[in-house]
C-alpha cells in the first residue's frame, strides 16, 4: 500500500511540474503587463477546465498535469489588487468562463464517442 501511494504521489508531482512549467512560459510569453498577465491566466484556466472536461484524464494528466497548468491560486491573489467590486466581477467571469469551457469540453467529448 505504502509503494502505491508513494509511486501515485511521485506520479502527480511530476505532472504537477509540468503543468506549472508550461503555465509558466505561457505567462511569460504573454508579457510582463497586468493586463496580458490576467488574460493569460483567464485562457490557460480555461483551456485546463475545457480539456479536463474533454478527456476526463487521471492521476497524471488530470490530477498533475492540468492542476499545474491551472492556477487557482494565482486568480486569488490576483483578485486583491483589484477593488472589491473589480475583485468579485473578476472572479465572476474567472468561474463562469472556466465551468463553461469544462462544459463545452465535456459537451465536444460526447460528441466524439
Amino acid at each position: 500500500m505504502q509503494t502505491d501511494q508513494l509511486s501515485t504521489g511521485i506520479l502527480v508531482g511530476l505532472g504537477a511540474a509540468l503543468g506549472a512549467s508550461l503555465r509558466h512560459m505561457v505567462t511569460l510569453y504573454a508579457g510582463g503587463g497586468d493586463t496580458s498577465a490576467i488574460i493569460a491566466m483567464l485562457v490557460v484556466n480555461m483551456l485546463g477546465c475545457a480539456a479536463m472536461g474533454y478527456f476526463k484524464p487521471g492521476l497524471f494528466w488530470g490530477t498533475g498535469f492540468l492542476g499545474g497548468f491551472t492556477s487557482y491560486s494565482i486568480v486569488a491573489a490576483t483578485a486583491l489588487e483589484f477593488t472589491m467590486l473589480g475583485a468579485l466581477i473578476y472572479m465572476l467571469i474567472t468561474f463562469t468562463a472556466c465551468i463553461a469551457s469544462w462544459l463545452a469540453g465535456d459537451a465536444l467529448r460526447g460528441r466524439h464517442a
